[in-house]
């Protein structure tokens, strides 16, 4: 009966990891909680949960409650903010092995400035819980706007510096914590419900026509974060964009004709700006992007 029953489950692991779209899947459940189930948090938790690990996710509105748990997420109702405490986190991480944070600045705190004190909650309840691996999700706004390639080097996490966002990823990455973090510094989002056409459409005498831009389609977010998690790959710093950085001008005015709006129109400057470097990622992580060319992402926003 025993045998009989392992068989079964060995091919149905076979079968799921043979899917169209299961390009990994875990030998082994792991019990995730995903703080902040918001535009990039829902799509990755219900990933995550659709996999076979056991999910449970935070948010701030009361009526997403009933979504969540459709998606088999755990539900919990959660904001950040001066009146939290650890104690508010605890049954979000209870039980999990590994956290992903993907609250923005903008929902954390009031203000960008108070982004990383919004965080400390959450690396106090880390202390008292049961995860030992973190995604932190950051942003490639962490480097300065040069006309250069950027890698992970040239911006470094610290409690002093400057950006708030290199303060935030110091929370989760100071001597002596009881878990590996990973901080994933994202391009600029776009995919359904953030089409980078409205961006700038109809607006005039905008600057930097030939800066690259270093963008990232949500399903590749949400893949590389996934494979992050299921490859164990931990105590990294690692940009994530796409390969492809087309012109400014060129993919914001074709952005803007996909979706029948008016051009942006563009200074004749030639400015450049940063380009980002995923080297690292592609070396660290076996993940293959589904839209590496931003262009030819359009049509999946």
């Amino acid at each position: 009966m025993h045998a009989a029953y392992f068989s079964r489950r060995c091919a149905r692991h076979i079968t799921d990891c043979f899917a169209a779209d299961a390009l990994l899947c875990p030998m082994n459940d792991t019990s995730i909680a995903v703080l902040g189930c918001g535009w990039l948090g829902l799509p990755l938790a219900r990933a995550l949960a659709g996999v076979g690990h056991a999910v449970a996710g935070s948010t701030t509105t009361a009526d997403k409650r009933p979504a969540l748990a459709a998606a088999g997420i755990r539900p919990h109702l959660l904001r950040l903010g001066p009146e939290t405490t650890a104690a508010d986190l605890a049954p979000l991480l209870a039980g999990a092995a590994v956290l992903v944070s993907s609250v923005p600045p903008s929902r954390a705190a009031a203000n960008r400035s108070a982004y990383a004190a919004a965080l400390q909650p959450v690396a106090a309840a880390l202390a008292d819980s049961s995860v030992r691996h973190v995604v932190f999700v950051s942003s490639t706004g962490v480097y300065p706007d040069e006309p250069r390639p950027m890698t992970e080097a040239d911006a470094v996490a610290s409690a002093e510096a400057e950006n708030h966002l290199l303060r935030a990823e110091a929370v989760f990455r100071q001597p002596g914590q009881g878990w590996q973090t990973t901080v994933l510094r994202l391009g600029g989002l776009m995919g359904p419900g953030r089409a980078p056409g409205r961006f700038l459409a109809g607006r005039t005498d905008l600057p930097q026509p030939a800066a690259p831009v270093n963008l990232l389609h949500l399903d590749d977010a949400v893949g590389v974060i996934r494979a992050v998690i299921e490859q164990g790959v931990w105590g990294r710093t690692l940009n994530v964009c796409a390969a492809g950085h087309p012109p400014r001008q060129q993919f914001y005015q074709a952005a803007a004709a996909q979706l029948g709006l008016p051009a942006p129109q563009f200074r004749p400057d030639e400015t450049g700006g940063k380009l980002i470097r995923t080297a690292q990622l592609r070396g660290a992580v076996a993940y293959g992007f589904r839209y590496d060319d931003p262009l030819a992402a359009l049509l999946y926003c």
